[in-house]
């Protein structure tokens, strides 16, 4: 009984010092936050800050200064992206998905094998046409070129597809007797019992908008529609300031994080309980 027992330990250990090291850059990250250019410099992987300033954090939001980073205004567009497309996939997956489960209709096999064959090609290949796209539409650089194509998702059809079949049907035909028309019944009676997927769905959709990059670097140009993403990146590659501000830098980084992460770890018993019943049917 011992060796099973000094096994586990040891099997404990080996979990904890791999979960400490994945944890190290993210703890390096914080205490570069904290720290002066010159001790970031001459001390990189130091996780105490000499001396302690609160310096990066000033300068982030501040005005801009000498620093010319426009922190709040990456912010603010990164904000106002993600709440619309994440408003936009929540209501087109789940209509798409309810559609693709519950109606019968000539072509329904072809279009649902596009959407999954939607899932297998690199976005990459698809950064050029879209551009050519937004141009020819007319609204390229601009917030209607960011958000538009982003309102829909094949995976995000595929997991309300998913979770809608292992509703009984029994649910819509009560709902049908009552007097509720298909409508009704979808947004009445199925889209409450779907709320464990549309967490899911709104914590994945919030995560890919909040995180794009490609698509906002081939959908604008000017600097006043410059996310967080591109934003960072811009900054990260030295296109504002010089040195290597690196306070300036991780505060940065961190802080476009912070949402993310706040969001999955209030709702991740219902991403994981979205999640099983998504990829399960019946």
């Amino acid at each position: 009984m011992r060796t099973p027992k000094r096994l586990r330990l040891l099997g404990y250990a080996l979990l904890t010092a791999a979960a400490l090291l994945y944890l190290l850059p993210f703890a390096v990250q914080v205490a570069t936050s904290f720290k002066t250019e010159p001790d970031a410099a001459s001390d990189p992987l130091s996780l105490v800050p000499d001396p302690f300033t609160l310096d990066a954090y000033r300068r982030l939001f501040g005005t801009g200064g000498q620093d010319g980073v426009p922190f709040l205004r990456w912010l603010g567009n990164s904000t106002l992206v993600t709440v619309l497309v994440t408003g936009g996939r929540v209501l087109f997956d789940s209509m798409a998905g309810y559609a693709l489960a519950r109606l019968r209709f000539p072509g329904r096999g072809l279009l649902l094998a596009l959407v999954l064959g939607v899932l297998a090609v690199p976005g990459v290949v698809l950064l050029i046409p879209r551009f050519l796209v937004l141009n020819t539409l007319g609204i390229y650089d601009t917030y209607a070129g960011m958000v538009l194509p982003l309102m829909a998702d094949a995976a995000g059809v595929f997991i309300m597809k998913q979770f809608f079949e292992s509703i009984p049907r029994e649910v819509e035909e009560a709902a049908r007797i009552d007097g509720a028309g298909f409508v009704r019944t979808y947004w009445s009676v199925i889209l409450p019992m779907a709320r464990p997927a549309l967490i899911t769905l709104t914590i994945l959709s919030f995560q890919g908008s909040w995180n794009e990059f490609t698509h906002f670097l081939v959908s604008t140009q000017s600097a006043e529609y410059e996310t967080l993403t591109t934003g960072l990146a811009r900054f990260v590659a030295g296109g504002l300031g010089a040195g290597t501000q690196y306070p300036l830098k991780l505060t940065a980084a961190l802080l476009s994080t912070i949402p993310v992460a706040v969001l999955f770890f209030c709702f991740q018993r219902h991403f994981v309980r979205g999640a099983s019943a998504g990829s399960v049917k019946g």
